[in-house]
């Protein structure tokens, strides 16, 4: 997948419709000179709908259509008749999408499943015809209600990736090179910090034709909950896993400390990101010898972990197993 092509960030301008005025009208006819009211009411202003597609990985479709205007509802008319409501708008985005006024920060909602539909602007009401206001004591109103008016409102579309397993670790641990090792996914890999720019998610399959979708977040460093490094924009994608694989390389001076290093920076971000299982790979295992891994495992973190080596292909069975196990 071309890093390009994937957007998970744009603020769009949203627009609904206003609504239909009522109608005043009073009813004439060849047989009556003198009736009384029957101005229908005016149609609904357009809504803006937020609905969410499986088949959509990434905002990049909104990305150059950033002004979105739904219609206005037409006006009532005579013979009690009622406008046509507005023209909705319905904006398909990815599973995990998230939306926020962008002035307030309020969150608007949040489409997690296929066909979820939500209302993110509302369109005006349409007025009143005439016809309502009659009574016993204003047997001939000849006023009829306004439509609302439009409401404006700019949007900001944040993606979370959807994914059974998330990568973490700092930048050259290994990440895509597991996952280009254990599913089909190319993300790009070389020999220097940050070359993973995006999310990029491969299903990794497992026994009995049993798979799981692991997703590769770009590297974390210290004070990335601050927004250091790439920080921020992509702290969120972890959110949505529901394990999260910690992978320190095996040459690290201290595989304990850069561990709780890294579970610091998601405590700092969100504590709730704790409570999602944990399991920890050491990665470009494959110069250890016995003696070695026998001397690390002394002082190991306090949860699952395995010694792998993707570019042997050592150790990703139990690896599977491990994140199995965790998932179910």
């Amino acid at each position: 997948m071309a890093s390009t092509n994937f957007v998970d960030y744009v603020k769009i301008y949203c627009r609904s419709g206003a609504g239909g005025a009522g109608s005043a009208h009073l009813h004439r006819d060849n047989w009556t000179a003198k009736g009384g009211p029957d101005g229908g009411d005016g149609g609904r202003g357009g809504h803006i709908y937020i609905r969410g597609n499986r088949n959509f990985w990434t905002l990049i479709h909104l990305k150059y259509a950033r002004h979105i205007f739904a219609g206005d509802g037409e006006n009532g008319s005579k013979c009690r008749s009622t406008g046509a409501n507005g023209e909705d708008k319905i904006i398909e985005v990815p599973l995990g999408t998230v939306a926020r006024d962008a002035e307030t920060g309020e969150k608007i909602c949040e489409v997690t499943k296929d066909g979820e539909t939500v209302i993110m602007v509302k369109g005006g009401r349409g007025g009143l015809g005439n016809w309502n206001f009659k009574s016993p004591t204003l047997q001939t109103p000849r006023f009829a209600q306004p439509g609302e008016p439009r409401v404006e409102r700019t949007v900001i579309l944040e993606l979370k990736v959807l994914a059974d397993v998330g990568l973490v670790g700092f930048p050259n641990a290994g990440k895509s090179t597991l996952l280009s090792v254990v599913s089909a996914a190319k993300p790009e890999i070389a020999d220097y910090p940050f070359t993973t720019l995006v999310p990029n998610l491969g299903i990794v399959t497992y026994r009995d034709n049993r798979s799981f979708v692991m997703a590769d977040i770009p590297g974390i460093i210290e004070g990335a909950h601050e927004g250091k490094g790439l920080g921020l924009r992509f702290l969120r994608h972890i959110e949505r896993n529901s394990a999260l694989l910690f992978m320190i390389p095996a040459d690290s001076k201290n595989i304990k400390e850069e561990y709780e290093i890294l579970l610091n920076e998601l405590r700092q971000y969100n504590p709730e990101l704790l409570d999602k299982k944990r399991i920890l790979a050491v990665t470009k295992s494959d110069f250890l010898d016995r003696e070695l891994i026998e001397e690390i495992e002394q002082d190991m973190p306090n949860i699952p972990y395995v010694f792998i080596s993707s570019v042997m292909q050592t150790g990703i069975t139990e690896l599977k197993d491990l994140i199995w196990n965790a998932l179910n």
